[in-house]
C-alpha cells in the first residue's frame, strides 16, 4: 500500500515538473522571438540637442534616467541635434559618429546598424546633423579615468530633413 502512495506522488511530482518546463519553455520561446522595435519606424518622443541631453545626464542621472527611460528600462526614441564632431567605423563594422557641441563636457556616441550605415558615410566633421535612436546609457563623468562619458544612442540613422 504504502508502494503505491509512492508510486502516486512520484508520478504527480513528475506531471508537474512536466507541464513547468513546457509551460517555462513555451515562454522563454515567445520572448526570444518576440519582434523588436523598429526604431526608424516609430514617431520620436523627444527632440533635444547634444548640449541638452549631456547637461540633463551631468546634472542628475537619476531624474535623466526617469525621463527617459519607460518603467521596464527600454529607452524613449529620440531625435538628437548636434554637430558632427568625429565619424568612426566600430569593430562590427558599423558607423560610429560622435556628436558634441565645442564647449560641452561629453557627446553624444551614435551607433548605427548595418542597415543605415550607408546613410552615415556622407556625414563630414562639422556638419549639423539630427540622428534618431534609443539611449543605451547616459553621460557622466568617470572619476577613476577622470574624464566624461558620453550618452550612447544605438539603432541611429540621420533623419531626412
Amino acid at each position: 500500500m504504502l508502494t503505491d502512495k509512492k508510486k502516486k506522488i512520484r508520478k504527480i511530482v513528475l506531471l508537474t515538473l512536466l507541464v513547468g518546463a513546457i509551460i517555462g519553455g513555451s515562454i522563454a520561446f515567445y520572448l526570444w522571438n518576440m519582434p523588436h522595435i523598429d526604431v526608424q519606424a516609430q514617431k520620436a518622443d523627444f527632440s533635444v540637442s547634444t548640449t541638452s541631453i549631456v547637461n540633463e545626464y551631468l546634472k542628475d542621472e537619476k531624474t535623466a534616467n526617469n525621463k527617459y527611460l519607460s518603467d521596464e528600462g527600454d529607452s524613449k526614441i529620440f531625435v538628437i541635434k548636434g554637430t558632427v564632431k568625429s565619424k568612426d567605423i566600430d569593430m562590427n563594422n558599423q558607423v560610429t559618429v560622435l556628436l558634441q557641441e565645442a564647449n560641452d563636457k561629453a557627446g553624444v556616441k551614435c551607433v548605427f546598424m548595418a542597415e543605415t550605415n550607408k546613410n552615415a558615410e556622407a556625414l563630414q566633421t562639422g556638419q549639423q546633423i539630427s540622428i534618431k535612436g534609443i539611449i543605451r546609457s547616459g553621460a557622466k563623468y568617470d572619476e577613476d579615468l577622470e574624464l566624461y562619458e558620453n550618452v550612447l544612442l544605438e539603432k541611429c540613422d540621420v533623419v531626412k530633413e
